[in-house]
């Protein structure tokens, strides 16, 4: 975990097993300006700046010209500093019209390592993933292949055991390069536990435990095609600007193929301490087009009140044409949806209160006077003050 935290000793070991990493500059990541500008030119730009000892997009800056290098660098290591205590910086070309696509693993103390196929991440904004799915609609069966064996190869030179993922970029000519570990679980795994019916958390702990891994690689197979997406405490419509408050409503969908992992109900605060993630949802059905129809469907029947979130964002994404044909990559979400506002108005605070008030009186269903102790056959289905479907004089 050490090895793969730091991010230039990762590449070193991955370039020593044999496993493509991006061109760029390690170096010890203390260098001087005048360095990095050398192994840039060297590099070619656009380059990325990034930070050794982490990541989630923290440390990290674009950087299209030499002009632009000096400032990236200073900003970047402050950056790091806060956020790693590790102010050290390495050089990746900027690999332009890639899809993120990373593979799970799982290795024992035993020697043993299989992978879980692949997940595609392309949809990112700020380095930050928005929605996960898997299998890649990019990967073709060789590519998989390919993949796979590289990641188990990652896994297996820096002794790792655990569960974790190994990230890949996959550019244009469709050839993958390494871009870091997570030697953990990470927040989309449900999606490849859906496809291959694997509880990740449960073989963590067995491993753990020092128990062999629960399967070989001939025996991992996948079915369908699963989806997730992270509802986050965030306002679109005013830059994705973080929503903070108490929940009026907090109501997620139920059923077949559909997953619900909720860190919230409704009564709680959101407070602005914390990561922004409120829920991912996870669907699984058939295939991608019965998968993205499913998820539509299900961001229809959530509802979250109280708070600003990226509800309607995430159901604009699923509209979108590029998306849906499988071609979006990470720069997608950045270049289309910079300035993206929702179409409808902004609910005001009373009409939350009305609404949460109205669905607490559904729930609780008015009963016939003094019958306290009444049964369900009991309820007064004729009292205007118990319903909640437009109640008129003289309606049957």
């Amino acid at each position: 975990m050490r090895l793969m935290g730091d991010k230039i000793a990762a590449r070193r070991t991955m370039t020593g097993a044999g496993v493509p990493v991006v061109p760029g500059f390690e170096g010890t990541g203390d260098e001087a300006e005048p360095v990095f500008r050398k192994e840039a030119d060297r590099i070619g730009y656009p380059i990325l700046v990034k930070a050794a000892g982490g990541g989630g997009g923290r440390g990290m800056r674009v950087v299209r010209s030499p002009e632009g290098l000096g400032a990236a660098l200073e900003s970047a290591r402050r950056e790091a500093q806060r956020g790693f205590g590790d102010p050290r910086l390495f050089l990746e070309k900027a690999i332009e019209g890639a899809h993120h696509v990373e593979v799970q693993v799982l290795a024992d103390g035993r020697g043993g390592c299989v992978h879980l196929f692949e997940r595609d991440c392309s949809l990112q904004r700020r380095f930050q993933k928005i929605v996960e799915e898997s299998p890649s609609p990019l990967v073709d069966d060789a590519l998989r292949d390919e993949m796979g064996r590289a990641a188990v190869a990652a896994a297996r030179a820096c002794g790792y055991v655990n569960a974790g993922t190994i990230e890949f970029l996959v550019g244009p000519d469709l050839r993958p390069y390494f871009l870091e570990m997570n030697t953990r679980i990470q927040v989309e795994h449900p999606v490849t536990e859906m496809v291959t019916g694997i509880d990740l958390v449960q073989a963590q702990i067995r491993i753990a435990s020092g128990e062999p891994l629960p399967v070989r690689q001939e025996d991992v197979v996948r079915r369908g095609h699963a989806l997730e997406c992270r509802v986050n405490a965030e306002d679109p419509g005013r830059g994705f600007m973080p929503s903070t408050g108490r929940l009026l409503l907090a109501a997620f969908p139920s059923g077949d193929g559909i997953r619900v992992d909720a860190g919230v109900a409704t009564g709680d605060t959101v407070s602005p301490h914390y990561d922004a993630l409120l829920a991912k949802i996870i669907v699984h059905a058939a295939d991608r087009p019965a998968s993205l129809n499913l998820m539509r469907e299900t961001l229809a029947k959530t509802a979250i009140l109280g708070i600003e979130t990226n509800l309607a964002f995430l159901k604009a994404l699923l509209e979108d044409p590029v998306f849906r044909r499988g071609d979006a990559t990470t720069a997608h979400v950045e270049s289309i949806y910079a300035d993206w506002r929702p179409k409808t108005a902004r609910i005001e605070e009373e009409a939350l209160i009305a609404v949460a008030v109205a669905e607490a009186a559904r729930l609780d269903r008015v009963r016939l006077p003094d019958t306290a102790d009444a049964t369900d056959e009991d309820v007064d289905r004729h009292n205007p003050w118990g319903r909640l479907d437009g109640f008129r004089t003289g309606s049957v």
